[in-house]
């Protein structure tokens, strides 16, 4: 009989056999657990690029004025030139995944490499195409035509409202009267060209230091200069150093009002006229009527000189049915017009105000701007553009 061979080992073999077998465990233990880790890491860190070489962002990431959803509406978007709204790209594109259940395929290596597709594309270009057009509308700004535009509606508004400014109006204060909705506190003029940078009103108070803002004409003037003093109080640290110089409150009855910034030792003031030349009256047969007289200025414009700043405006006024119609209404020195129709009164007028600027203003002190004409503002009223 053969005699059975046993299998032995040493115990160094052993040991050795033991040592491999278990480092290898480890290892790929290890190798495993890194190769989760650094999937998950590549998830997290895919960046957001455009299909096309040529259109990519350089992910800082991006800020644009709003992102509130792929269907976004970029004919309404909110546009500020002192600073985008901090809504980034990526933040904006994350965020409304899970709101239209779109996530990346992992295993898709358009996702690996941050590509979009489809809808998340399209949006993607439409936000570059935006920034681009508005980088170009900067570059535009110089030859910008303001008066060609459209009103946006922009969530960034108001720049103030009735609880933050004591100066409106009681008649032009919307909430203090009851109504409830905010929407129409919310739009902004866009020019078409270009864009106009958002309200600053510290700055406004340094460009017009030591100077005198003056308002002069009707009740749309004066809604401009009640929102010009509300805006401007927003950046006054301590309100009791704004003060009317005749310590009147602001009301229907009075038409002067001259507001001091003391901190900045300047004043806005306002001075009501309708037509900016002189209501008066004169004797028309035996009656004693009602006349304009389109040849002399109003009496308080002595008030005005010395402005640093001039605004005014006329228009609404001249859309009433006396002047509309004409009839013994305009007078040029001691003669009243049976009959004048309103565009040559009306330019009459005008020239006898030019003729008062260029005689009592100072071109190199005063910057004088004139407005006409916009929609009313009174209850029920149509638009009456003249």
């Amino acid at each position: 009989m053969e005699r059975q061979r046993s299998i032995s080992l040493k115990p160094t073999r052993l040991l050795l056999f033991s040592f491999t077998i278990f480092s290898s465990v480890v290892f790929i233990c290890l190798f495993s657990t890194w190769v989760i880790r650094a999937t998950s890491l590549i998830r997290q860190e895919t960046h957001v690029h455009f299909n096309k070489p040529s259109r990519s962002l350089d992910l800082k990431p991006i800020y644009v004025d709003t992102l509130t959803g792929f269907s976004i509406n970029f004919s309404r978007r909110p546009e500020n030139l002192s600073g985008f709204a901090t809504v980034s790209v990526l933040k904006g594109l994350q965020g409304n995944q899970n709101e239209s259940k779109t996530s990346f395929d992992s295993g898709n290596a358009d996702a690996v490499s941050g590509q979009l597709s489809g809808s998340q594309q399209d949006v993607a270009e439409t936000i570059e195409d935006s920034i681009s057009e508005k980088i170009s509308r900067k570059k535009r700004r110089g030859n910008c035509d303001v008066t060609k535009g459209r009103w946006v509606y922009d969530e960034n508004y108001s720049l103030y409202t009735s609880d933050s400014c004591p100066f409106i109006d009681e008649s032009f204060d919307c909430v203090g009267n009851g109504r409830f909705d905010k929407d129409y506190m919310k739009w902004r003029w866009q020019p078409d060209e270009c864009d106009i940078p958002r309200f600053d009103a510290a700055k406004m108070l340094d460009l017009i230091r030591g100077k005198r803002l003056v308002f002069v004409g009707d009740s749309i003037n004066r809604n401009q200069w009640e929102s010009m003093l509300c805006m401007l109080l927003g950046a006054v640290k301590d309100p009791k150093k704004v003060y009317e110089t005749h310590h009147r409150r602001i009301t229907k009855e009075k038409g002067n009002y001259s507001f001091r910034f003391v901190d900045y030792k300047c004043t806005v003031e306002y001075y009501v006229t309708h037509f900016l030349v002189h209501e008066s009256k004169a004797r028309v047969g035996k009656k004693r009527v009602q006349t304009l007289q389109i040849d002399t200025m109003d009496r308080g414009s002595s008030r005005w000189r010395g402005a640093d700043i001039l605004v005014f405006n006329t228009a609404h006024w001249w859309s009433h049915y006396k002047t509309k119609s004409g009839i013994n209404y305009y007078q040029e020195g001691n003669q009243v017009h049976p009959r004048l129709d309103v565009s040559t009164a009306f330019r009459k007028a005008l020239m006898t105000w030019a003729f008062w600027i260029n005689k009592h203003v100072n071109p190199k002190k005063t910057q004088v701007f004139f407005r006409s004409s916009a929609p009313s503002h009174f209850r029920f009223a149509r638009t009456n553009m003249l």
